[in-house]
């Protein structure tokens, strides 16, 4: 008999593993196919800011990738987009790609289908009542998946995007943000950095040492060899 619960409790706690792989980890493709990296033919990487806008700080990136004449993808939370239309209409003026990191940047861990629909709904109505767009890109917050949502984004064609590489810009000082963004670059790579902030209670957060990075990372990347793409030049042609 203990046997068998022995066994029970050891089934149960590799599911529980493999379950929390395949909702967390950003290369997993359990729960749907994910972008995680480009190409590898090519020595070129995609710059994604994630949480905005907020200001100053996406206007302070804005300016330095006008200046730098670098190309990025923004996820923008349907809330933060309320509070900064006009942040959201620069971003697109200026030739970004505009992504949706649902509305109130909620986990979806446990949350049902409709939840999640509703999420992603309500962001794409925001932002094509602000720019006209309805995005095409999709990250969830926090990189975790569940139940439902490749369904959902396939119905609406959609397509998810995670990274490669990441700064931990929620954790690191500007020098370790560069270094951590940079110390695996690899042809294909997606860099995620933040430019905002979650909008549960409004609470903002500093991003200025994401600020201070950023002129380390992009000189890092073109002192590497690597140039910078829009972050659609990794999806399969469509012929559209």
């Amino acid at each position: 008999m203990i046997w068998i619960v022995v066994a029970l409790g050891a089934g149960l706690a590799a599911a529980g593993v493999l379950l929390w792989y395949a909702a967390t980890v950003p290369s997993s493709q359990l729960f749907g196919p994910a972008l995680v990296r480009g190409a590898t033919d090519r020595r070129v990487v995609a710059l994604t800011f994630d949480d905005g806008p907020a200001s100053p700080y996406t206007e302070q990136i804005l300016d330095i990738l006008r200046d730098r004449r670098v190309p990025a993808t923004f996820f923008v939370c349907g809330a933060n987009a309320e509070r900064h239309p006009e942040i959201v209409r620069r971003i697109v003026a200026e030739g970004h790609v505009l992504g949706n990191h649902t509305y109130g940047h909620p986990y979806l861990f446990f949350r049902k289908r409709a939840a999640i629909a509703e999420q992603i709904d309500r962001a794409q109505d925001l932002l094509e009542k602000l720019v006209g767009i309805r995005p095409k890109l999709f990250r969830p917050p926090y990189g975790i998946r569940w139940f439902g949502l490749s369904g959902v984004l396939r119905e609406r064609g959609m397509e998810m995007i995670q990274w490669s590489d990441t700064g931990f810009d929620w954790k690191l000082g500007s020098n370790g943000i560069a270094r951590s963004c940079l110390k695996k670059l690899r042809n294909g790579s997606v860099i995620l950095l933040h430019d905002g902030h979650k909008v549960r209670g409004g609470n903002g957060v500093d991003r200025s040492r994401t600020v201070q990075a950023l002129p380390l990372v992009i000189d890092g990347v073109l002192e590497a060899g690597f140039s910078f793409v829009p972050i659609h030049e990794f999806l399969p042609r469509t012929g559209t």
